[in-house]
């Protein structure tokens, strides 16, 4: 069971099929742009969704407010400096801040960073600075249904092949995304990591990491990889930020806020320079665009994230989504980590091709069917698209993703979910698929307007 109790509830809403039709309709099929008294159940996302404990409000009633040095930030400060190490911490409103920040100091035009798994802000910032974003993902990923334990690691003979090559010189940064969430959220482990940082050394390339589900990833490291089983999840993610020569983090997701985020760093020389652009666009440098309520309530949602009992519960809320999937028939990426469970659209859906958008397709059924919202993470997401969003390169898998909010859902909220599946299973065949009709050049899932496809 849940190791919590509810002390505050929120109604949620039930449209009826028929307002459902028609509020996607208005918004064009961008399950982006619903309002959320249309959704019922909302997994479209894991970021900044979550639960404050009852700890973490009466922290936020003793919020600094103060312009410059409040106490706030400096609970907050020696929090994350306890977990990870690093001398030098700036708070950012979130991690897409931290990137932008980041980037924009250390990347050079024409540059290349190298990750497991560029997320998709990720990427977006690394191109704005002008650089391209290329991901070497371990080969075990591509096998959907197989149960490896670490589906999120870094190609490493890849890895050490790009920077011992001809583009050797153009490799500013190798970005260890942990867990890897544009690869089904996968978790990455000790090993790859050390490895990984051993090739950087060698090649004298800087290491970092995308930490917005440290803790997930040490839960997964402790109860999967030979050598850390056992092991207290805190001193996992501890010495996996000690690998890193620094990181951008999301703390919407393993934060438990609502808003929030960091950016730490070693070099005191870069770290100087980020913090001047961080305080011509983001704030102060002791505050970073947050508030002081925010800076106390995550420093402690830092500790309440590693607590065992919390994630054994969210490790097995991902288990039970996902064998309500499958009791549907429906295949999910296996094995199922944390913070969400991906569909395999492509396989429920053979009769849409990939042009048709199977993931978009399934995420509007499963709004239409049982008022879930969910992302696609498929050919819209991924696929290379031309200038009238027609998809001229497919992506590998049509996926669907359920994102977990932290400790919102409860186990018969996920059991509508399963339902809701075995619904659409049923009548799979009868499922339409998608057209793009207008598309922004950059983020184009955010943005994007569709238009249903029917079969002749």
């Amino acid at each position: 069971m849940e190791p919590y109790r509810i002390k505050v509830i929120e109604p949620i809403p039930f449209p009826s099929r028929e307002e459902r039709e028609r509020a996607l309709t208005r918004v064009h099929y961008n399950l982006f742009d619903l309002h959320a008294d249309e959704v019922t159940i909302d997994l479209l996302t894991d970021s900044g969704t979550g639960a404050l404990s009852a700890a973490q409000l009466a922290a936020s009633m003793t919020g600094d407010e103060s312009y410059a040095g409040a106490r706030s930030f400096h609970r907050f400060h020696a929090a994350v400096q306890d977990l990870t190490s690093y001398p030098h911490i700036l708070p950012v409103h979130q991690g897409r801040a931290a990137e932008r920040v980041l980037f924009s100091t250390l990347l050079e035009p024409g540059q290349i960073t190298i990750s497991n798994t560029h997320f998709d802000t990720t990427r977006a910032n690394v191109e704005l600075a002008g650089c391209e974003a290329r991901d070497l993902i371990c080969r075990e990923a591509a096998d959907l249904d197989q149960a490896h334990p670490f589906k999120g690691n870094i190609d490493l003979a890849a890895l050490e092949r790009t920077l011992a090559g001809p583009e050797a010189a153009k490799v500013a940064a190798v970005i260890m995304t942990i867990t890897n969430n544009g690869a089904a959220g996968q978790p990455v482990s000790m090993a790859n990591l050390t490895a990984a940082r051993q090739l950087c050394d060698q090649y004298d390339v800087p290491f970092l990491l995308d930490a917005a589900r440290f803790a997930e990833n040490a839960w997964l490291v402790s109860q999967r990889e030979p050598g850390q089983v056992g092991r207290e999840p805190r001193d996992v993610a501890k010495e996996a930020f000690r690998l890193a020569d620094g990181c951008v983090a999301s703390m919407k997701k393993d934060g438990i806020v609502h808003m929030g985020g960091f950016l730490g760093l070693r070099d005191p020389d870069l770290a100087a320079r980020c913090e001047m652009l961080l305080i011509a666009t983001e704030g102060f440098s002791t505050y970073g665009g947050l508030a002081g309520r925010d800076l106390d309530m995550l420093a402690l949602g830092l500790t309440e994230v590693t607590e065992p009992s919390y994630l054994g519960a969210r490790a097995e809320a991902a288990a039970h989504l996902a064998d309500v999937a499958r009791a549907a028939d429906v295949a999910v990426v296996e094995p199922p980590g944390l913070h969400a469970v991906y569909l395999n659209a492509g396989r429920l859906l053979p009769h849409l091709p990939a042009e048709h958008l199977p993931g978009h397709a399934l995420a509007c059924a499963l709004y239409l069917e049982g008022g879930i919202r969910s992302a696609e993470l498929g050919s819209l997401y991924l696929g290379e698209l031309d200038e009238q969003g027609n998809v001229v390169k497919p992506a590998p898998y049509e996926l669907v993703r359920l994102a977990l909010p932290r400790r919102v859902y409860t186990m018969s909220h996920l059991d509508h979910v399963g339902r809701t599946l075995e619904r659409i299973a049923r009548q799979a065949d009868r499922v339409p698929g998608y057209r793009i009709t207008d598309c922004p050049p950059l983020l184009r899932h955010f943005k994007a307007r569709f238009e249903p496809v029917h079969a002749a």
